[in-house]
């Protein structure tokens, strides 16, 4: 038996001023699911929260932070010494450093960057195509995958 869309909860820790995440939450809702929206600026992750997540992505902690548009340089951040803890301590007291979007679904948790990387955590394709915001194609008419 295959997840329906009915039986099947996505969470997406969004930023709306970001395109990518923008993107991914289009395409989420493109293959038939409409996530639970975390606007995880105005609601944050607890500590808990994201180091579990970080860890259910199978990446390091590093690659969930985002360096771009946020305190990490002022902060020390690229120091290879810093531990998880103290980064996890960082995320959390400046949640623009959470790298966006981060979907999770029961097939499991990812950074999607680039955007189409959440087609990985859905159980279905949508029948149609798909271009994000700057035009550039990731699903065909047929719903298949492009490039």
């Amino acid at each position: 038996m295959s997840p329906t869309t009915d039986a099947f909860d996505v969470v997406i820790y969004h930023n709306p001023a970001c395109g990518t995440s923008r993107n991914t939450l289009a395409l989420i809702r493109h293959c038939g699911f409409e996530p639970h929206v975390v606007e995880y600026l105005k609601t944050p992750p607890s500590r808990a929260l994201l180091a579990q997540l970080a860890a259910r992505t199978g990446e390091p902690l590093r690659a969930l932070i985002r360096e771009k548009g946020t305190p990490y340089a002022e902060l020390g951040l690229d120091d290879a010494a810093l531990s998880d803890d103290a980064l996890l301590d960082a995320m959390v007291a400046h949640p623009i450093l959470i790298n966006r979007p981060l979907v999770v679904s029961p097939l499991g948790v990812a950074l999607c960057r680039p955007s189409e990387r959440v087609l990985d955590l859905l159980p279905a394709r949508p029948r149609g195509a798909f271009v994000k915001e700057d035009g550039e194609a990731v699903l065909d008419a047929q719903g298949r995958r492009v490039g």
